[in-house]
């Protein structure tokens, strides 16, 4: 009897990943996510870091074993945690954000396609189609979870899905990393400097420079507005207590 439960289960982990990927996860669904999922979510990111790498005899030991990605989901988690707690989504926390983050990582299989065997003029372009599939995928995935679960209104899931995007993309910028990051993301493979892919990355991170002022203009409106009602409400809830 109890490993049919067991298997049922993992069985309802199955599927709601299935329903999670394809948009259809409840608000109940998500806020049941447990270590069962986090657990499925962790060997879903450790396969795709292990998949991304397999073919590459120039990466180190840790890229090939997968660490890095898992490392990077739980950085990652805690950077968006932290970023959009101010805003005040309903039922936030660093495990939820983290099972979620750990989820959404099986659209980065594609990355494992080896295209650069069938036809390695075209291996870059194609390397940089599929990033740009798993990117806005996950993005959009994140405008889901911040709807559904978080329940934020338009304007906040906006600032909180591109404010937290635009750091990185800046930060990095700033560090000159771009091209590591894109290759490590992507996969890509004696890239020239004249390769297209190269081209996407600059134009995100002037996209990200331009945007960057208005969402921290946006996002601070936002967290003042929030915390003075906060504080409203506190005062409010004295004022009956001592009635």
């Amino acid at each position: 009897m109890e490993t049919q439960t067991t298997q049922s289960g993992w069985q309802s982990v199955l599927n709601l990943e299935g329903r999670l990927l394809f948009f259809q996860a409840t608000k109940e669904e998500l806020l049941a996510l447990d270590w069962r999922h986090l657990t499925f979510g962790l060997l879903c990111t450790w396969i795709v870091g292990v998949g991304r790498y397999w073919d590459n005899p120039r990466v180190g030991l840790l890229q090939h074993l997968g660490v890095g990605s898992v490392i990077y989901v739980f950085v990652l988690s805690l950077f968006l945690w932290l970023i959009v707690w101010p805003l005040r989504p309903k039922d936030w926390g660093y495990f939820r954000v983290l099972t979620f983050i750990s989820l959404v990582s099986p659209p980065a299989i594609l990355y494992a396609i080896p295209v650069e065997k069938w036809d390695l003029d075209a291996a870059n372009s194609i390397n940089s189609l599929f990033l740009l599939i798993v990117a806005l995928w996950r993005v959009a995935l994140l405008v889901f979870f911040l709807r559904r679960s978080g329940e934020l209104d338009p304007l906040s899931i906006i600032v909180a899905t591109f404010l937290p995007l635009t750091m990185i993309v800046i930060g990095l910028s700033m560090l000159n990393l771009e091209q590591a990051v894109f290759n490590f993301m992507g996969g890509l493979r004696d890239r020239t400097p004249n390769d297209s892919a190269f081209g996407i990355v600059m134009l995100l991170s002037l996209i990200s420079f331009l945007l960057f002022i208005p969402l921290v203009i946006g996002y601070a409106v936002m967290v003042a507005v929030n915390t003075a009602h906060a504080r409203q409400q506190r005062l409010l809830k004295e004022l009956d207590d001592n009635h």
